[in-house]
């Protein structure tokens, strides 16, 4: 008779607590491997994210490139196979690299472009030629940065870390010709200061993040202009005369020519309207290499005007250094500029308007732009913003500009309340203002409160402009 074969029970038990053992690995978000979309944003939301703290150091440890550094080592270098744009400033540089990039796209270069925060998708931060990347692109880049960043486990990479790793490896794998690059939080410690650009730009300075920059304007310049490089070419929109003496002093210290718009550079623009275009603003440039005459704007706001002139600042300086772009083909690109959440209109009835403007520079540029380009006979804003930024500049500006005010929460652990806002806002202001905690319970408000020809403005922050693109996507019955 042949034997039966059984294993020892403590055979059993070994291979079970084996089984065991390997099902807990698997269930922990370090450990699992990426293999989806999903699994790769599961694996980013598991490290730490300053974009959703409301108080971070500013300091190495932090901030760290050399750990930056660290995690592109492992991936191979991609940033150095990079021709990069690099662009820094308070405001308007999200902006400035969109009208860039189609500059580019339109001139024949396979561009990258990344940028952040994001509205509605974390796959808005990177894209190649106008096209967010994909789910699929996005779970494969992550299936070679996740072993990366586990080894790097003590140094704690973070979510900005790896997201700018991941769109300089997708911009290297996909070749690209030229990459854009916004910087995230100030400049000289922020992630994406590891390439050696071609040009860099700087848009317009004004006082943002100062618990983490500074708390004057000259010590916020300072942390941008930490971008320069010995040799590369700076662009930068006109600045305050402080904020001027500081870059200035950076770039004769590094050892980089530096051009500002608007005095180094020929540039001027107007505001006018028209029944083919309607309200909008023209700008000129000229230079040795380029003539840009009555250049119609893309953005709405004579601050878009400035953000244009960096940009075609930066396309005259990539002109000297041999890049074939014509004029022709960067005002074809121009044209096609669209930036969802800056001055965007997103429902008609009632007509309600987001921008993402976040700073007191910002709102009185929205504020401005608003007046100049959309009739209306009353306005209703419903605010939220960071507690981190400039909140007494934004709520004077919001004095200025609004007839009613609603403040309400942001939808980020970083938001300020809504009743501190009120309650700072009443103590300068005789107008109208309430506290509305949800943001639709706010619009179902302000709906109340507006005719025909009134108009509904969100602004205040980035995540407050998502999330009402998220909310109001659809119809709604009030």
């Amino acid at each position: 008779m042949a034997k039966t074969l059984t294993k020892s029970r403590p055979a059993i038990k070994k291979r079970a607590r084996a089984r065991s053992t390997s099902a807990r690995s698997r269930s922990k978000p370090g450990t699992v491997a990426v293999r989806t979309y999903k699994a790769a944003i599961n694996f980013l939301n598991a490290r730490t994210n300053y974009e959703k703290m409301l108080r971070v150091g500013y300091n190495h440890t932090n901030f760290n490139l050399s750990r930056m550094l660290r995690i592109l080592d492992g991936l191979g270098n991609p940033h150095r196979k990079l021709k990069a744009i690099h662009i820094a400033g308070t405001k308007g540089k999200g902006s400035t690299a969109h009208m860039l990039a189609a500059m580019l796209r339109a001139s024949n270069y396979r561009t990258g472009l990344y940028t952040s925060p994001h509205l509605l998708s974390l796959r808005e931060r990177i894209s190649i030629n106008g096209g967010l990347i994909s789910e699929a692109a996005f779970a494969r880049l992550f299936a070679k940065i996740a072993p990366v960043a586990r080894k790097l486990e003590k140094e704690g990479p973070t979510f900005f870390e790896l997201i700018t790793a991941a769109a300089m490896l997708h911009f290297a794998n996909e070749e690209v010709d030229i990459a854009v690059l916004e910087t995230g939080l100030g400049g000289r410690l922020d992630s994406t200061n590891v390439v050696r650009p071609e040009v860099c730009g700087i848009t317009s300075i004004s006082y943002d993040h100062m618990s983490q920059l500074g708390t004057t304007l000259e010590a916020i310049a300072e942390e941008k202009a930490g971008i320069f490089k010995s040799g590369v070419p700076v662009i930068s929109a006109p600045q305050p005369p402080a904020v001027k003496g500081v870059l200035q002093a950076q770039a004769e210290r590094v050892g980089c020519p530096l051009r500002f718009v608007g005095a180094d550079l020929e540039f001027s623009y107007r505001f006018e309207s028209s029944r083919a275009t309607g309200p909008h603003t023209r700008v000129c440039m000229t230079t040795p290499r380029t003539h840009f005459n009555h250049l119609q704007v893309p953005m709405l706001g004579e601050h878009q005007a400035h953000n244009c002139g960096v940009a075609l600042g930066i396309v005259d300086a990539l002109r000297e250094r041999g890049h074939a772009i014509t004029q022709q083909n960067a005002i074809d690109g121009l044209a096609t500029v669209h930036v969802e959440g800056r001055l965007e209109v997103i429902r008609e009835h009632p007509r309600t308007v987001v921008d993402g403007a976040h700073n007191g520079a910002s709102i009185r540029a929205c504020m401005r732009a608003i007046g100049q380009n959309i009739p209306y006979d009353s306005m209703v804003v419903i605010f939220g913003c960071s507690a981190d930024k400039d909140v007494a500049g934004m709520l004077r500006q919001l004095e200025l500009g609004a007839d009613k005010v609603i403040f309400t929460n942001i939808g980020s652990p970083r938001s300020c309340d809504p009743h501190e806002l009120h309650a700072r806002f009443c103590e300068k202001s005789h107008k109208m203002a309430q506290v509305e905690e949800d943001l639709m319970d706010a619009y179902r408000t302000a709906t109340h409160c507006v005719g025909r020809e009134d108009l509904i403005c969100i602004t205040g922050s980035f995540y407050l402009v998502g999330l009402a693109k998220r909310k109001l996507s659809g119809d709604l019955d009030f």
